[in-house]
């Protein structure tokens, strides 16, 4: 028998078992960690994977709906010039998002916006998405600078969570920052 055929099989009993008391053992956060990579499952969540086929399927699922979206992460630097004109949008490298860095009374507001023409915007903005911002340019490392949900429009904001103007925040923290789904 093939490894194909035989991995398809041993997915095919787990999906398809359905002991009593079945219940979905660990959460979608958990699960979207472990998908991204940014956490990787304990022995213990790992086993109840194993023995769940409820929350085998969500994992499954999951995995399904991120290979239809396929973006997963965005980096953008912040260009020495982009100091001076420090009201201006710092997009992503590869143009998919904006972050806007406000003044808001006596603080900062954090605005990101996804571009409309990204080829993946349909595809977020169809259901709840959930996306952080990080200082710098390592997925699943760094300082959290944003995290919320997208809105109807693209955008996602909150404060400014440092007492530092953010400029002089993200270039003392390696003038880097990305976007990934949360």
């Amino acid at each position: 028998m093939t490894a194909s055929i035989e991995r398809r099989l041993q997915e095919r009993l787990l999906l398809d078992g359905r002991p009593d008391g079945d219940r979905l053992m660990l959460d979608d956060a958990t699960l979207a960690a472990a998908l991204d990579g940014s956490r990787p499952l304990t022995a213990g969540e790992r086993a109840a994977l194993t023995a769940s086929p409820l929350t085998a399927r969500r994992l499954r699922t999951l995995a399904l709906a991120r290979r239809r979206t396929p973006w997963h992460g965005s980096k953008g630097l912040l260009r020495a010039a982009s100091t001076a004109h420090a009201h201006e949008p710092i997009a992503t490298d590869d143009g998919w998002w904006l972050l806007h860095l406000v003044p808001e009374g006596a603080g900062w507001r954090t605005v990101l916006q996804l571009a409309p023409h990204a080829p993946f915007a349909p595809a977020l903005l169809a259901g709840p998405t959930r996306v952080r911002v990080r200082a710098g340019s390592d997925p699943g490392a760094g300082t959290i600078i944003l995290l919320g949900m997208l809105d109807g429009d693209g955008e996602c904001e909150d404060t400014w969570p440092f007492a530092d103007a953010p400029h002089a925040w993200l270039q003392a923290h390696g003038a880097a920052f990305s976007v990934e789904r949360a």
